[in-house]
């Protein structure tokens, strides 16, 4: 398979590739993309029910989940197509305020150079055209969103500088850099949706740690959409390798008519980042449109 072109997607929990970008982690794999997917942690935070973690009761108790999730995503990178999956070796920060968030294994600790340079180490051996991470909200606030959106940019600027990181490879410029964002108007629609089913807006999610009604106040339009409902059931399948991670989300889609699951979950959304042509956003179709591979 001729991997001219590459891609990659630099999120930090396991799942991320997943709930949001599996769609197109699946199309652009079976395109012949060389698809890669860069995971700053394990997600060791969170709550799963006992039962799961008994397989790997010979560990240390704070590595189990971690662990369990670890087995998850390599579940979902086979069902994706995933070419490579890559940790950066933090740990799961949790949710601001919350004691995982102080831990000083935690990515959000992390020295910002010690990380960023990881990203770039990565980009500069990957090589790839395209690299895509979360928006500066991090998609609903989670510390470690936002963490790797500042990580990746600053990685995405300074891969190609041979002045920087010059330990870490040959110097290497990626031609586009993109945010995975979701059009405001899906997460209002949420809010509406989920009262009919008895559940909390501010309390989405398996550990109800996703305040939906905060998501809406930070807007980031996306510049393409990428059709993805031909790869939905592959990203449903992958979806699904994350069972500690499933809470009651997945099913309040399953009841929806079918043209309505295919307007909500037939596209994932992009904002082109870099280049910025004259200030003025290009229209695209594609991930790669205009590139030299």
């Amino acid at each position: 398979m001729n991997h001219s072109k590459r891609l990659m997607f630099v999120f930090p929990h396991p799942d991320d590739e997943s709930f949001g970008t599996g769609g197109s982690i699946a199309r652009y794999a079976r395109e012949g993309v060389a698809v890669h997917y860069v995971c700053a942690t394990r997600g060791e935070v969170g709550s799963v029910e006992p039962e799961m973690l008994k397989p790997y009761e010979h560990l240390p108790a704070d590595q189990r989940l971690g662990a369990l999730r670890g087995q998850e995503l390599r579940c979902a990178a086979d069902k994706l197509g995933l070419t490579g999956l890559h940790y950066l070796g933090y740990r799961d920060s949790g949710m601001t305020g919350s004691e995982d968030n102080r831990d000083p294994r935690a990515f959000v600790n992390a020295n910002p150079g010690e990380a960023t340079g990881k990203i770039v180490a990565l980009i500069r051996s990957v090589k790839p055209q395209v690299v895509v991470t979360f928006d500066p909200f991090g998609g609903y606030g989670h510390p470690d969103h936002i963490f790797i959106h500042q990580r990746t940019t600053e990685a995405f600027q300074a891969a190609g500088d041979p002045a920087q990181f010059p330990g870490a490879g040959e110097p290497y410029q990626p031609q586009k850099l993109y945010w995975s964002v979701f059009p405001r108007g899906i997460f209002k629609f949420l809010v509406r949706l989920m009262p009919l089913f008895r559940r909390d807006p501010r309390k989405f999610g398996r550990n109800g740690d996703i305040d939906l009604l905060e998501i809406v106040e930070h807007d980031y339009p996306p510049t393409m959409r990428v059709d993805v409902w031909p790869y939905y059931a592959i990203k449903t399948e992958a979806s699904k390798c994350h069972i500690s991670q499933i809470s009651g989300g997945p099913a309040i889609f399953d009841r929806l008519p079918r043209f309505m699951r295919r307007r909500l979950n037939g596209y994932e959304n992009y904002r082109l980042v870099e280049p910025n042509v004259n200030g003025q956003r290009r229209v695209e179709r594609d991930l790669f449109d205009g590139i030299n591979a």
